[in-house]
């Protein structure tokens, strides 16, 4: 029922010194210095001397149903397990629909984000996939985000992307005022979720509905954004616009993209401009396929996102000293947190909030995790596993 968790050095994300920890079932119920516990019945004191302890890791882009097809029906890959996410850290995550919005369903989406959250996760999910009409669950993504509780946004919707639906300006902005509107009345951020590919468009369509319409910058999020220069300028100009941009963990220059942005180098290239990155966020994209075209679009390779370079690109910044470890951890928590109007109940450590850490060696590395209060790995032993794992 309660745990003590004492004596680490805890970032809420901002760094708050050494300090205990209580919980009591799923909340934070007390942080302070030499907490009392003599009196509580059933609790577990654990010591996180010499221990890094931060906020849960939150994933707003994982195929948890499974995604991929691009290369037919043996390239779709299988649902996500519970410990995939658990071992990188990830104790939310946002579960959603890509290209394959055919022999994949929301029925399954919705299906298998209430099982992690059975196994000890919060999930939550995106409506729709890379097509326009987009796929639900009510026929309407208005009322899907309004009145079904898991239902967060839409996406990911997809543009400038050879695989798209090639939806027009006209198409975005009715499907960002339903997504707008059926957030108002589910209280939810109502967000577009949008994969951005990497056709010479990028985001001039976005942009265009910001420019000419009342729809709100912040009802965007577009992910990949740091898959080449072009669009990543692009994104330096969203942001300074207001905007919110999503980066994706994993990308990298190579042969079929020389000019794309590790993480690293994107946050580099914010801070240079000047840019807060509160605006900021960072999802993996993993358990959906990573494919390979040629320059015809023809595919050639088809890989699987990994959950673990969310923390792995993320601990890069760190350690190469682009940012500290309280600003750079907002990246994949508190911010991530706000945009989806989980804040403070997610993304940060304090009283109230929910009982979801990562708890750091002295070398940044993930030891343990605990998820609503309960340890999904303890001193790198998994505790938790899913139920057929």
């Amino acid at each position: 029922m309660f745990l003590l968790l004492k004596g680490g050095e805890v970032y809420s994300p901002k760094y708050i010194g050494k300090m205990d920890i209580l919980t009591c079932n799923e909340k934070i119920i007390k942080i302070g210095n030499n907490i009392a516990f003599k009196d509580l019945p059933d609790i577990s004191i654990i010591d996180l001397s010499g221990c890094i302890v931060v906020p849960g890791f939150i994933d707003q882009h994982v195929h948890i149903a499974g995604g991929g097809g691009e290369g037919g029906p043996a390239t779709r890959t299988p649902e996500i397990n519970l410990t995939d996410l658990t071992k990188a850290g990830i104790t939310t995550v946002v579960g959603l629909l890509g290209a394959d919005g055919i022999t994949r369903s929301m029925s399954e989406l919705l299906a298998k984000s209430r099982a992690l959250e059975e196994e000890g996760l919060t999930t939550y999910i995106y409506t729709g996939a890379y097509e326009l009409p987009t796929r639900t669950l009510t026929n309407s993504v208005r009322s899907d985000i309004a009145i079904i509780d898991k239902v967060l946004g839409t996406g990911e919707i997809a543009i400038s992307d050879h695989r798209s639906a090639q939806p027009t300006v006209e198409d975005l902005t009715k499907l960002a005022a339903e997504a707008r509107v059926g957030g108002l009345l589910g209280n939810k951020p109502g967000i577009v979720h949008l994969h951005v590919g990497d056709g010479i468009r990028g985001l001039t369509p976005v942009i265009d509905i910001v420019k000419n319409t009342e729809i709100p910058i912040t009802q965007f999020i577009p992910t990949h954004v740091n898959r080449n220069s072009h669009l990543f300028s692009q994104a330096l100009e969203f942001l300074k616009m207001g905007g919110r941009i999503d980066l994706t963990s994993d990308i990298k220059p190579d042969e079929n993209s020389k000019t794309a942005l590790t993480p690293a180098n994107a946050v580099k290239k914010i801070i240079e401009n000047d840019i807060s990155i509160d605006n900021v966020t960072m999802s993996s994209d993993s358990n959906g396929s990573i494919p390979v075209f040629d320059e015809n679009k023809k595919l050639v390779k088809v890989m699987v996102g990994s959950t673990l370079t969310l923390y792995r690109d993320l601990k890069e910044i760190i350690t190469q000293g682009i940012l500290p470890l309280e600003s750079a951890i907002k990246i994949i928590t508190e911010n991530v947190a706000k945009v989806l109007l989980l804040y403070p109940k997610k993304g940060c450590i304090k009283e109230n909030s929910d009982a979801d850490f990562v708890i750091l060696d002295k070398n940044l590395n993930i030891s343990s995790v605990i998820a609503k209060g309960q340890f999904m790995i303890k001193f790198n032993e998994i505790v938790k596993r899913g139920m057929f794992e």
